[in-house]
């Protein structure tokens, strides 16, 4: 047992001999072997305990079973309390999930107080084929069939190598004895469920189906790692991004070349709280009508003519008034600056418009656009829908969700912010004084 352990934290580089290691030490079976081994082993090592409070006197009966182990093996022990129960009803998650944010938020604490290297967590072959299991159950991609790692950042796990039957006949060679969690003992979660009904029948048709099981979430591992770098080199080729990372854009018939397309989709939205359903949803859509939009709680995806664009969710656009010269704040981002001067001369800017002041009436109003807006753009004679006007400026539909103008005290528009003047406020020979509007962006501005 001591080699086998050994050679897995050697093959993984787990642990160093010149560090501190702390032991997760719950006083189950899996947790004692693992601090016993390790300090075997000779790795210098203390015990972490986390009293939950959710099993009542069988809570404290854990603590008091560590305590003593410890002070017989003189190993240092740390021991936190949490109102867990409490936890979860303020930050509305179970009491598993609110378990398992107190115990690791308290083991990164504990590290950086300590100066240790890692946190010794004692999950073995049987933890990691249940979570590939439960995995597969929820219907997983291939990165939920590996199983559970060796080393996830600090946190290692040096009994992956073990099954439970191997860490309790360990324990009942050296006389060593544990406590049980009488919770792991009822079928009432799907883990339960999978350990105490599913492996039991997978083991009578092949006793060894939990260490084949583990063998081809090796294999995956290895998959994995060949996946990763190809999506990983079409990202780089496929997703267009600004400065700032976003919009990102990705070209259909590009994507549609790819040797999976659906599943790229998978990998690039994932991070952005698009689930399986609807990624199912826009791969099925792709050739379909432009202007279909996705939505998570983060981010907005739309299906732009051939082009998907990937934006985060924008706060409502508003309306201002400006009523007079001076600079006005739009929103934390933009600012527009509007002065009048006998100086004429004609701004050949994107972000500046000069207009003849004596055709345009305060006060002004920057609004987004809106359906069925027109004007007359410079240079041109009749009038034109905005929205016209912008799709021939190619401009993508969100862009166009997004687009301000500014409009006179009589609702005229005098400028589609960024692109285009009306020409009926344009400046002639005649001009005697000319408004200037400024738009700044920034958060400076």
């Amino acid at each position: 047992m001591l080699n086998k352990v050994a050679d897995f934290i050697g093959k993984h580089r787990l642990l160093s001999h010149d560090g501190l290691h702390l032991v997760a030490l719950s006083g189950g079976a899996d947790s004692v072997a693992l601090l016993l081994i390790l300090q075997r082993l000779g790795y210098r090592i203390e015990a972490a305990h986390c009293n939950f409070h959710l099993r009542g006197e069988e809570s404290d009966r854990d603590e008091d079973f560590v305590k003593s182990l410890c002070k017989r093996y003189g190993v240092p022990l740390h021991v936190i309390h949490f109102d867990t129960k409490e936890y979860a009803s303020i930050h509305q998650v179970s009491i598993e999930m609110a378990a398992r944010d107190l115990r690791y938020g308290y083991f990164r604490q504990l590290c950086q107080d300590l100066g240790a290297a890692s946190v010794c967590v004692a999950h073995h072959r049987d933890d990691a084929v249940e979570t590939l299991l439960m995995n597969l159950l929820r219907g997983s991609g291939i990165h939920g069939l590996t199983g559970i790692r060796p080393k996830n950042g600090q946190i290692v796990r040096p009994l992956l190598c073990v099954c439970r039957e191997e860490i309790e006949e360990y324990l009942h060679s050296i006389g060593q004895d544990y406590v049980t969690d009488s919770t792991n003992l009822v079928d009432d979660v799907v883990r339960n469920k999978i350990r105490l009904r599913i492996l039991p029948l997978l083991k009578e048709i092949n006793p060894k189906v939990s260490e084949n099981i583990s063998k081809t979430a090796q294999y995956l591992c290895e998959a994995e790692r060949v996946f990763d770098e190809s999506i990983a080199k079409q990202k780089a080729e496929l997703i267009q991004t600004d400065p700032n990372g976003f919009p990102q854009s990705v070209s259909i018939p590009h994507l549609l070349e790819q040797p999976s397309p659906e599943y790229f989709l998978h990998e690039w939205l994932l991070p952005y709280g698009f689930n399986a359903q609807q990624t199912e949803q826009i791969f099925s859509q792709l050739t379909g009508e432009s202007g279909r939009e996705f939505l998570t709680s983060t981010h907005t995806l739309v299906i732009d003519r051939e082009t998907l664009i990937l934006v985060p969710l924008q706060p409502p656009m508003k309306t201002i008034k400006i009523p007079e010269e001076g600079r006005y704040r739009y929103n934390e981002e933009i600012c527009f600056d509007v002065s009048l001067t006998n100086e004429i001369s004609i701004s050949k800017s994107d972000d500046c418009v000069t207009l003849d002041a004596a055709t345009v009436r305060f006060p002004l109003t920057v609004r987004p656009v809106q359906t069925g807006d027109r004007f007359c753009p410079f240079g041109m004679e009749g009038h034109r829908l905005v929205s016209d006007f912008l799709t021939d400026c190619k401009r993508s539909l969100i862009d166009k969700r997004r687009q301000l103008v500014v409009t006179d005290r009589d609702g005229q528009i005098i400028w589609v912010v960024g692109l285009r003047s009306d020409n009926r406020f344009r400046v002639t020979e005649k001009t005697l004084e000319i408004m200037r509007l400024t738009i700044s962006k920034g958060v400076n501005s």
